[in-house]
């Protein structure tokens, strides 16, 4: 079946399975692959990608439910001068890296919403999981966010 999909602000047509995750339209069929595969169940984050400017894990997002703009890491900023992409660099964020452009993507999608979030809002709306367990910077991170 096709489907019509705007990523990253280009119309992409596509021709899978509805039930195709949006995850493998996106890396497999479109060749974007900075949204990762983590666990396949919508639990780690490693796959968020903005669906109409909100967080969506798109592991468990079947392409037919898609009914508005994607944008994913590559679409955020060419040139990694998003305010989120750059207090990461500041704060030197990552370990590993792997994680990381699903927690940039989930950040991004709650500095929109909230431009100054609490420390409770960013625990209880980022559940993205960090194996090297750099949650620490992440709230730096985004504290500087207020303090430009």
């Amino acid at each position: 079946m096709a489907f019509r999909l705007v990523v990253n602000g280009t119309e992409h047509t596509v021709e899978v399975e509805g039930e195709m995750p949006l995850l493998w339209v996106l890396r497999d069929e479109l060749g974007l692959t900075g949204t990762k595969y983590g666990c396949g169940v919508a639990a780690c984050g490693a796959c968020t990608v903005h669906v109409n400017g909100r967080a969506a894990r798109s592991c468990t997002l079947p392409v037919a439910a898609v009914t508005g703009p994607v944008t994913t890491i590559e679409g955020l900023s060419a040139d990694s001068s998003h305010p989120v992409q750059k207090a990461w660099i500041e704060k030197q964020v990552p370990q590993c890296g792997y994680c990381q452009s699903g927690m940039i993507m989930a950040v991004a999608a709650l500095v929109a919403q909230t431009p100054n979030p609490s420390d409770d809002e960013l625990k209880q709306t980022i559940s993205n999981v960090c194996r090297c367990g750099t949650y620490d910077r992440v709230r730096e991170a985004v504290a500087s966010l207020s303090e430009v």
